[in-house]
């Protein structure tokens, strides 16, 4: 394994060969940050150099996000890529077949709303993998209690594991994470629509549903479902 000494990690122009990585990868910064274990902030830093210091355990999972070498992203030696010579023949891209989000907790769900950086570096020491690409920050959460629980019909049973994107659209049928202010976690509920006013809707008929007035905040909508057997 390579070693950096804190001056070569800290070279002048690393923001740029990182920036140029990032973008001929064609990822975004949010898959960037994801694939890192970062928040989406500090793959912000380190393209615009804001940030002197790229801890070694950060640098190769960059290298690896974006297929350039970590001693060439780090003091810009040897070749960029794992292949010396330059080809007029570039690979097709595939497609990338799973994601890495992290598990974290109904109150930290809650939080989202009002956070500046809702997911700072090591908050979450579990993550999880799915195929679906997110449009932006995302995470899992594990179903609470039998609300979500139908007799008939669309139901996610307690201890199921939810994924959740923060900027898919969220309109009326579709399942999310709300914030009430009279809670401090978040709610999983059915986003309905009647009368021109929006409500969250257990799936379970036994529990009641609740006006989703101005103080409710959507978090994101649940776009995958990972049941445990």
């Amino acid at each position: 394994m390579l070693k950096f000494s804190p001056l070569n990690i800290g070279c002048m122009e690393r923001h740029e060969r990182i920036a140029r990585a990032i973008a001929q990868s064609g990822k975004k910064k949010g898959q960037i940050a994801t694939e890192c274990g970062v928040a989406n902030s500090a793959v912000t830093q380190w393209i615009s150099g804001e940030s002197k210091s790229l801890k070694p355990e950060n640098l190769y999972a960059l290298a690896k996000a974006t297929g350039y070498r970590a001693e060439w992203l780090a003091i810009g030696e040897g070749p960029e890529t794992d292949g010396a010579e330059k080809s007029n023949v570039s690979p097709m891209a595939q497609p990338k077949m799973s994601y890495r989000y992290p598990v974290i907790s109904w109150v930290a769900a809650g939080a989202w709303a009002e956070a500046v950086e809702p997911f700072p570096p090591g908050f979450s020491d579990r993550y999880e993998l799915s195929e679906y690409e997110a449009k932006g920050p995302a995470f899992w959460l594990e179903v609470k209690g039998d609300s979500m629980t139908s007799p008939m019909g669309q139901s996610v049973s307690e201890g199921t594991l939810i994924l959740v994107d923060t900027e898919a659209d969220a309109y009326p049928g579709k399942l999310v994470i709300a914030k009430l202010a009279s809670s401090n976690e978040a709610t999983f509920k059915k986003l309905v629509e009647d009368g021109g006013r929006r409500y969250l809707k257990p799936l379970n008929p036994a529990y009641p549903t609740e006006v989703c007035a101005e103080d409710c905040r959507i978090v994101g909508v649940v776009v995958r479902a990972l049941m445990k057997l």
